[in-house]
């Protein structure tokens, strides 16, 4: 066989995938969406922006429109249920083999995600005790996983691996809170057909799943089809009919691994056996039917959770995440303070993130560490504990989607955001300097 040469366009691609699988990748596409969706609402561009993420479209049948919703609506209930979608396919593999799954290694994040989520809504109840601010309480209890590991990550080598996998526990345990509050506190009023409809759906994968169904096309026509849109109809929030369907995806696979290794071997024995036609680019029939079956191979030696998770990771971490920023995180800065300070809503989300978050995470975890309930994780101490601490008051996307649905008043969101940016800038930078003098030592 000839050997294969550098297209032009793998040149131009390559640069942009190795960018794409560095793991602070993720945190800097964001934080550059941030920025774009910032200049554009105080740009003159700043009426359009807003005017198309109001226009509405939706799907006309026999005369009727079905889902007319705007932009903004679809981005926030379509396109971050896929985001949710990915998180619930996290929160499982976590649970059925990371660290999530062990109940001694598991107790310390789990502890100190609660902290991070109970103590930020407590302060920001302190300064939001009644009315229609009042429903903010969720806004601050919320960590952004991509920002706050892409801060980690810049120090590189220098932090301890164990710390990567606590935040990333903690946050992981953050969102299935996330996605609990949004459950139980900010959904609509509900139709217990449309929602009994989607439990019918629901049942029918965990069923698909038992029998041994692993055909991805299965769980998305009846996950998109069923259970999304019968959830959007009942009321409860679409971004939880996602986490529930991840939630049926079989993380088990056909073929052990050493079946696996043994299958592969035969075949590449076969395929080395294969005399190849050197005077054609193509492959021979033979070689095609050896490959096919190590395909076919691999695919049933690989969860299909962690088959969906690591082929849809990157269009979430950078397609959907960056919309949703822009859509979500255009505020005007031209604002009067005292229009700002108006309500209390911008410095119970600021002190909430960066004050209960530390106060939280790190009191919630000395706790346990005291009590010898769990001992720090190797290469813990307080000081990049408190590092850490202050990355999970980082708040962006999971603070924004929150604001989206807690509040109807612009105001309001307005407060909350300017609030969530200035919280999540300040422990971003904290926490970087904070690991980084630890690391110096």
């Amino acid at each position: 066989m000839h050997e294969s040469k550098i297209t032009p366009i793998e040149t131009i691609l390559s640069p942009i995938q190795r960018f794409m699988h560095q793991e602070k990748s993720g945190g800097i596409v964001l934080g550059i969406s941030v920025i774009i969706a910032l200049i554009l609402a105080n740009s003159p561009w700043a009426d359009g922006y807003h005017h198309f993420l109001e226009e509405k479209f939706g799907f006309r049948w026999a005369g009727n429109t079905y889902f007319e919703l705007s932009l903004h609506h679809w981005i926030n209930d379509g396109l971050m249920a896929i985001f949710f979608f990915v998180v619930g396919l996290e929160l499982k593999r976590e649970l059925v083999g990371g660290e999530l799954s062990n109940p001694r290694k598991a107790l310390l994040p789990i502890a100190a995600a609660l902290g991070g989520m109970v103590i930020p809504a407590g302060i920001y109840l302190l300064f939001n005790p009644t009315g229609e601010v009042q429903s903010g309480w969720g806004i601050p209890m919320a960590t952004d996983i991509a920002f706050a590991l892409g801060v980690l990550y810049l120090l590189g080598d220098r932090i301890p691996f164990s710390l990567k996998v606590f935040l990333t526990a903690l946050a992981i345990v953050d969102d299935l809170g996330a996605v609990l509050v949004i459950a139980f506190f900010y959904t609509s009023d509900i139709s217990l057909i449309y929602l009994l409809a989607g439990m019918a759906v629901l049942l029918a994968m965990y069923i698909g799943n038992k029998m041994g169904v692993r055909n991805i096309f299965f769980y998305a026509i009846l996950g998109i089809g069923g259970v999304w849109s019968t959830f959007l109809l009942s009321g409860v929030h679409a971004t939880i009919a996602a986490v529930l369907t991840a939630f049926t995806i079989p993380a088990n696979v056909e073929i052990r691994e050493k079946i696996f290794s043994e299958k592969i071997q035969k075949y590449l024995e076969r395929f080395k056996k294969i005399d190849p036609d050197n005077s054609k680019p193509t492959l021979t029939n033979d070689q095609l039917h050896v490959l096919e079956e190590i395909s076919n191979t691999t695919t049933a030696a690989t969860p299909p959770l962690q088959r969906l998770e690591h082929a849809m990771h990157p269009a979430v971490t950078f397609i959907i995440i960056p919309i949703f920023a822009l859509a979500n995180a255009g505020v005007s800065l031209v604002i009067d303070l005292d229009q700002l300070l108006s309500t209390n809503v911008a410095v119970g989300v600021a002190l909430g993130l960066l004050v209960g978050k530390v106060v939280g995470v790190v009191g919630f975890t000395l706790l346990l560490v005291k009590l010898k309930v769990a001992p720090f994780p190797d290469g813990m101490n307080i000081r990049n504990l408190l590092g850490l601490a202050l990355l999970s008051s980082i708040g962006f996307t999971m603070s924004l989607f929150v604001t989206s649905l807690a509040f109807t008043h612009e105001e309001y969101m307005t407060q909350a955001k300017i609030g969530i940016f200035v919280a999540s800038i300040i422990g971003g930078i904290l926490g970087y300097v904070v690991l980084n003098k630890r690391s110096d030592k």
